[in-house]
This record gives structure tokens, sequence and C-alpha cells, in this order.
């Protein structure tokens, strides 16, 4: 019993890694791409200084550390945990990154997009009162 309970807590404290280095890394990613600008024609010489713009940009390699950790978290998680309940469960990260680009990238998030985030809240509620891994637990 306590070695579920042990099984338990290791796959939701690598689900909040997965969730909080996966949302951070995505917003700054957008931050870091907004703030370089769009890709506004597709000639070599064009797309060669929109990438060395990028790959100078602090805050797209601190967004690429962030996407760097939420894989190793998955890829730690999915070595135990069953994907169908990984994938879902980690879907709240969908709502932190609403929250993020709401408050922190003042993006108008509209009101049919927030509701979509609550059934995505109900969803994940779902999975989680399931265990984790159905190997251990038929």
């Amino acid at each position: 019993m306590s070695e579920l309970k042990s099984q338990r807590g290791k796959t939701f404290t690598l689900l909040a890694f997965m969730v909080t280095f996966g949302s951070c890394g995505d917003v700054l990613l957008s931050q870091g791409m907004k703030q370089i600008g769009e890709l506004r024609s597709w000639d070599p010489e064009a797309a060669v200084a929109f990438f060395a713009r990028a790959f100078h940009s602090g805050t797209i390699w601190l967004a690429i550390a962030l996407l760097v950790l939420f894989l190793v978290s998955s890829m730690l998680v999915l070595s135990w945990a069953d994907f169908s309940y990984v994938s879902p469960a980690s879907a709240i990260g969908y709502v932190l990154v609403a929250l993020m680009g709401y408050f922190f990238l003042g993006e108008h998030v509209p009101t049919t997009r927030w509701i979509g985030v609550s059934l995505i809240c109900v969803g994940v509620f779902v999975v989680g009162g399931t265990h984790p891994s159905t190997k251990q637990n038929p």
C-alpha cells in the first residue's frame, strides 16, 4: 500500500514539474518570438537573420532549457505511469498557459476559451482520480 502511495506521489511531483516547466517554457518562447518579430520573407538572407536573432535571445534559450526539463520530466514519469494517464493529467498545463498568457503576455482570452479551459480542468480531475499505472492496479 505504501508503495502505491509512493508511486502516486512521484507521479504527481513529476506531473507538477511537467506542467510548470512546459507552461513556463511555452510562455517564454512566445514572449521571445514576439520580441524577435515575425519572419517576413523566406529568402535565405532574411531567414538566416531571423534565426540569428532567435538564437541570440536569452529568453529563447531560457524557454528551450525549460522545455528540455519538461521533456526529461515527461520521460521519467512515462517510465512507470501509463501514457493514457499522464497525457490527460498534464493537460492542466493548458490552464496555466491561458492564465500566464492573460497575466504576463497581456493576451485577451475570450469567454469561450475560458469555458474550454474549465472543461479541461474537469477532465484532469476525473483522470487524476484513477491510478497512474494499470500494471500494478488492474
